[in-house]
Order: C-alpha cells, then structure tokens, then sequence
C-alpha cells in the first residue's frame, strides 16, 4: 500500500548513489548479492537475540534492495537480474519470521509458522499474477519501473519492512506482530484474488497470446 510513495521518497537519493556505483563498474547484480548477505547476516543475528545488529543490518540490506534496481535502470535492465532479485527476496522475508523461532521457539515458533505461511499466501498471489500479467502483456501503472507487473496490497514492502523492525525493537511482543501482520496479508490475498479474477476475466489484449 506504501511502496509507492516510499519509492517516490528515495528515488532522487537512490538514483544519484546509483548512477556514483554505475560509473565505478559496480553492477546490478553484485549489489544484489550484497543486499542479500546483509538480510541473511540480519537473520543470523536475530536468531542469536542481537535484535538491534539484525536490524542495522536489515535495513543496509533494504538499502541495496533499493539500489540494485536503480543502477539496473543507470545501465541495463535485464531479465535475470529481475529473476535474482525477486527470489533473493522472498528468501531474506522468509528468514526473518524463521530467526525469531530460532531466537525463542517457546513463545515465537507457532506465531512465525503462521506468518510463514500468510507470506506464501501473498508470495505465491503476487508472482502468479505476475505471469498471467506477462502472458497478456500487461503493465502496471502505479510500478511501471518493475520489472515485472507489480500487484499491490495492503502489505507491500513498506509494511513488511516496518513490521519486522517493530519486532526488533520490542521483540517481546513477536508474537503479536506477527500475528496481527498475518491477518492484514490474509486481506492483502483476498484483495489480490479479487482483483486478478477481475483482470484476468476480461478478454486479454488484441494480438496477446492469451
């Protein structure tokens, strides 16, 4: 719900540092990786109950998120590049629900379960749309330079960001962050199935192969 206007936020800052790691011969791809081993860094520490490293290092790794694409777009965007970042991803919100069972599997186990499991809801509505969306050569206006159709929600990015750092700050209370977030990802899969039945239900574009 909140990507777009934190992506119109950082934008400026994001494409002048990416243009600056563009001419130094830094790519895409290898900041990919970079942001990926600060999220699974991000998880090791929480699972070890060093909360505030997990979320320094969380957040570098958002940053590079946020910078991979930029200097995709300083350079070349491509197909692989997109693919990597979108699996790297769903593994790093993966590991952070799964951390905080490791750091305390008594109190937080069961509540993490259940956010794995609303996030393979949303995962699973977001990239299968995505295809369906690619089949019919749709675009989305409201993220028009994804790399893929971008299908929103009540819990985007932004949200689930901002949950995770709640959990860093107050752990204790894990279990109802995690909790009340998997109920806003329940709405957020509802409102996804609703729209992509809608969209899918109309006759695809003349000339598509759907």
């Amino acid at each position: 719900m909140l990507d777009r206007y934190a992506l119109a936020l950082l934008r400026p800052g994001l494409t002048r540092a990416a243009q600056v790691l563009a001419r130094r011969g830094i790519g895409a791809d290898a900041v990919t990786w970079i942001g990926f081993g600060f999220g699974m860094a991000a998880a090791l520490a929480i699972a070890n109950r060093l909360y505030l490293a997990g979320l320094a290092l969380l957040l570098a790794g958002r940053l590079a998120d946020g910078l991979d694409g930029a200097i995709a777009r300083a350079t070349r965007p491509s197909d692989r590049g997109a693919f990597l970042d979108i699996t790297l991803d769903f593994v790093f919100y993966a590991s952070i629900p799964l951390a905080f069972a490791f750091a305390d599997p008594a109190r937080n186990a069961l509540a993490a379960a259940l956010l794995l499991a609303a996030f393979c809801g949303t995962a699973s509505s977001f990239l299968a749309f995505a295809v369906m969306a690619e089949r019919r050569g749709l675009a989305s206006a409201d993220y028009p330079s994804k790399g893929f159709f971008y299908l929103g929600g009540l819990t985007e990015g932004t949200e689930t960001i901002a949950c995770f750092a709640l959990m860093c700050l107050v752990p204790r209370h894990f279990a109802w962050w995690a909790g009340g977030f998997a109920v806003l990802c329940a709405l957020t899969i509802a409102t996804r199935l609703v729209a992509g039945w809608r969209m899918l239900g109309e006759a695809p574009p003349a000339g598509s192969d759907g």
